[in-house]
Order: structure tokens, then sequence, then C-alpha cells
């Protein structure tokens, strides 16, 4: 089996779980067999002095087809 690993930036104007699910649900209208996600960095956006977007940088696995 080849993986392949793509890495992708969620958003989410509510939390950081949120960002993680956007991330992997868009990755999934287009990809097939996804394996697994790792997070690797989370970021926000301020405005006002109160967070208006959360941001999780992703790692997401899938299986390549032949």
């Amino acid at each position: 089996m080849v993986v392949k690993v793509i890495e992708l930036v969620g958003t989410s104007s509510h939390n950081w779980t949120d960002a993680v699910d956007n991330a992997v649900m868009e990755a999934s209208r287009s990809i097939d067999d996804i394996l697994g996600v790792e997070v690797t960095n989370f970021t926000a956006n301020i405005d006002n002095g109160h967070i208006a977007e959360y941001k999780a940088d992703v790692k997401v696995a899938f299986k390549v087809n032949h």
C-alpha cells in the first residue's frame, strides 16, 4: 500500500475541533480512502480582542489507488 499525505488549513468561527473537521470534510469531497489526520498547529485570527476565526493546520493521509 502507498499512502500520500497533503497539508491543509481548516477554519471555523466556532472552535479548533470544527476547524479540523472542516479540513477533513473538504478533503473527503475530492479524496477517497482517507486513513487519518495529524494536527500540526492551532492558530487564530483576532478581532477586537476576541477570536474571530480558528485555524487548524493538518496533514491528511490517504491511500493511493493504482
